[in-house]
């Protein structure tokens, strides 16, 4: 998996998808700091998100992005979309692999190296690791640190992706500290004072 240190962010979607959610998606996927665009969304049923995910993959296409589906080979396989991306509850990676052959498959390793060696192991194309920050996304189980990274990048190559709680106050922090890929959802999307094209040019 190539790294463009350009392009280190990887955005993933909001909880709902709204019908302005399309033109913000433009609007930030423009930016040309983006590698990756995950669609998550954890509540919505599998025709309503076959019917989403078909519309940001053209979206995503025309920016060069890559488009990777949250806990779900399956849709993944059937929209070819660009890969998916497992937490350590959804379908094993072996079995993902079967339906998704070379495409791209990343894993949650929260904040622990014994889950990254197993991810390796098992020919994951990148690791998540995190929570780096309090992050109001996501319930926070798991906190995260920069040694972490650290650690890892001694022994492994593999792209990490960083992720909770990233802004334009705290994200140089981790890519000074070899993190790859900045995942970042809420700042974007949930951002009270700034608009999302606005928040990502904060980000340079």
């Amino acid at each position: 998996m190539k790294i463009n240190k350009k392009k280190f962010l990887y955005i993933i979607s909001p909880n709902k998808i709204l019908k302005t959610f399309y033109g913000d998606l433009i609007a930030v996927l423009r930016s040309n700091k983006i590698s990756f665009f995950q669609l998550r969304l954890k509540k919505t049923n599998f025709k309503d998100k076959l019917k989403i995910a078909k519309k940001i993959k053209k979206i995503c296409k025309k920016f060069n992005v890559k488009l990777l589906i949250n806990d779900d080979p399956i849709l993944a396989r059937k929209i070819n979309a660009d890969g998916c991306h497992l937490g350590q509850n959804d379908m094993n990676i072996k079995d993902a692999r079967k339906l998704l052959k070379k495409k791209i498959i990343g894993i949650t390793c929260h904040n622990s190296l014994k889950l990254a060696k197993i991810a390796i192991k098992n020919r994951a194309d990148y690791l998540a690791f995190g929570a780096f920050y309090f992050s109001n996304t996501k319930k926070i189980k798991f906190k995260a640190n920069l040694n972490l990274i650290k650690k890892l990048k001694k022994t492994s190559n593999i792209p990490v992706v960083a992720i909770g709680g990233i802004n334009n106050l705290n994200y140089k922090k981790l890519l000074l500290n070899k993190s790859d890929f900045l995942a970042i959802s809420g700042y974007i999307w949930n951002n009270k004072k700034l608009k999302p094209q606005e928040a990502i040019k904060l980000l340079k």
